[in-house]
């Protein structure tokens, strides 16, 4: 199985036409056609559907384009790790990181990080963590910034403690419920979940802390921004991080509501799979995390 038929093979799927795959490739499409239909005699199965509107691949395709993507993601790795170890510090470095790590450290690890390894590409994308953790055991992220998850297998990541983290409830200014004093009086209140499923999130967490049944979810969000404008813009409820809850701008539309019982207390850690720690851009990156996070915490 050739590397060139995988990629013609990705590029089809990815590009939705056999035309704008070999201009992606830089072939002709007849040439792409053929690294397609070897693959397909090879493994004696119909990689793509054909027709007027242009490629769609078959289940046989989706598997071995999933196999190929997560191929070339070890192969750029693997390539880069050599190079990295022989003193060559250039690539790039993709960051998974939820709203809080973004805000309070990315920046100022991405200042120092950058201007010691200027030829290290870096790329942060933002999102939750279950999504980060998905990425993660893909490989599609090099690091993972967030809460450490509930029920981790030991020995799957490795995992680096930076710095607590406080989520505390909110609601909107001027909501009633802001007087509540106790998380038994928010038990029937419409709570928006930030989450894949009601199942998970920091709010049943934080019930269940304190032996109390958690309260349905009124609302499923996965992103902050989601969370910050369901809560503000109506009666609901929510968890969000401390750091975020008092910033100016949020502070205009949210009020905290201090619950006897505190806030949820967490851990900000970085995680990495265990075969990408070794790699020295990861290693660097990690070291100028905790400066950040001591910087911050000196503050």
């Amino acid at each position: 199985m050739k590397l060139t038929s995988l990629r013609a093979l990705v590029a089809a799927i990815d590009e939705g036409s056999l035309r704008s795959a070999a201009r992606r490739l830089g072939v002709t499409q007849p040439a792409l056609s053929k690294l397609i239909r070897e693959l397909e005699r090879e493994l004696a199965a119909t990689l793509l559907v054909r027709s007027t509107a242009g490629v769609l691949a078959t289940a046989q395709g989706m598997v071995l384009y999933e196999r190929a993507n997560a191929a070339e993601r070890e192969l750029a790795h693997a390539v880069e790790q050599i190079r990295q170890l022989g003193g060559r510090m250039s690539g790039s470095l993709t960051i998974g990181a939820v709203p809080l790590a973004v805000m309070l450290l990315v920046p100022e690890t991405l200042r120092t990080f950058g201007a010691e390894f200027p030829d290290i590409q870096l790329r942060v994308l933002e999102e939750l963590y279950i999504a980060q953790l998905t990425r993660l055991r893909k490989g599609e992220v090099d690091l993972a910034l967030g809460p450490l998850p509930p029920g981790l297998s030991p020995g799957e990541f490795v995992v680096e403690t930076l710095m607590p983290a406080s989520m505390v409830i909110v609601v909107a200014r001027g909501n009633p419920l802001a007087r509540a004093r106790r998380l038994v009086d928010l038990a029937d209140a419409p709570w928006v979940y930030t989450g894949a499923s009601p199942d998970s999130g920091y709010a049943r967490l934080l019930f269940e802390q304190h032996g109390l049944k958690p309260p349905p979810a009124a609302a499923l969000v996965n992103s902050t921004l989601g969370l910050l404008a369901l809560i503000a813009s109506g009666n609901c409820v929510g968890l969000m991080p401390q750091q975020i809850a008092v910033h100016p701008f949020a502070q205009q539309h949210l009020k905290i509501v201090p619950v006897a019982e505190g806030p949820l207390h967490l851990e900000l850690v970085a995680l990495a799979r265990t075969d990408t720690a070794v790699k020295p851009a990861v290693r660097h990156f990690m070291a100028h995390l905790h400066r950040a996070a001591h910087h911050l915490g000196a503050r």
